[in-house]
């Protein structure tokens, strides 16, 4: 997953970063409501979590940036505001849920998987794609029920193929959405080349069919289509 955590308490801030991280996720953060809105217009992520109370603007704001915007990207919002005025002010602009602080991080997480499988698949931990099966929670993966052993950006960017199937994914979407705002500088796109062909000869050794296909210039394409 790719994740924006949007929160200026800076211990709150490490401990989150660093449990996601640990978990194998993309995370990016902002401290203030100028970084968070320049976030938010230039990137996508699989899911935002929102503190309220930022110290140069108001949180709300950012959903309803958002909801302009037209925007995809799960919301969770962090707060310390207990009210029922404010959760339905946050769910009526278009968050996804509400958690109230303090929390377990391991609460957290289950809100973000649970966001992001209602969001991409349906709400389901199973992806079922002809005779491909991915487990999401366990990270897993079959071909005619035949495990098969992906690494963990392989397992990524499968995730993410199936949740844009039959569309055109572009290298630069690929690169932002498994290494983050990184790479944004740069021009050379040989590793996600080498990440396609892995994920390919796995499949393919595995009797799957191949249903990947590259679109000259532009990026890939999974699917029936």
């Amino acid at each position: 997953m790719k994740i924006l955590v949007i929160e200026d308490e800076q211990a709150l801030l490490e401990s989150i970063l660093a449990y996601f991280i640990g978990e194998g996720n993309i995370c990016e953060f902002a401290s203030n409501f100028a970084s968070a809105s320049e976030k938010i217009a230039l990137y996508n992520y699989d899911c935002i979590l929102l503190d309220l109370g930022l110290p140069d603007g108001e949180g709300l704001e950012l959903l309803s940036q958002l909801k302009q915007m037209k925007k995809k990207d799960g919301v969770l919002i962090l707060s310390a505001r207990h009210s029922l005025d404010d959760r339905l002010a946050g769910l009526d602009l278009g968050a996804d849920d509400y958690l109230v602080k303090p929390f377990h991080l391991s609460e957290l997480k289950a809100r973000v998987s649970a966001i992001v499988r209602r969001k991409n698949f349906d709400g389901d931990n199973l992806i079922l794609f002809n005779e491909i099966k991915v487990d999401v929670s366990a990270m897993k993966t079959s071909v005619f029920n035949n495990q098969i052993v992906l690494t963990k950006k392989e397992f990524d960017l499968l995730v993410y193929f199936l949740a844009n199937k039959n569309k055109i994914v572009t290298k630069n979407a690929m690169a932002e959405h498994l290494w983050g705002d990184e790479m944004d500088l740069s021009n050379d796109f040989d590793f996600i080349y080498t990440h396609v062909k892995n994920l390919k000869k796995k499949l393919a050794e595995a009797g799957g069919k191949d249903y990947l296909r590259s679109v000259y210039g532009i990026g890939y394409k999974f699917g029936d289509a």
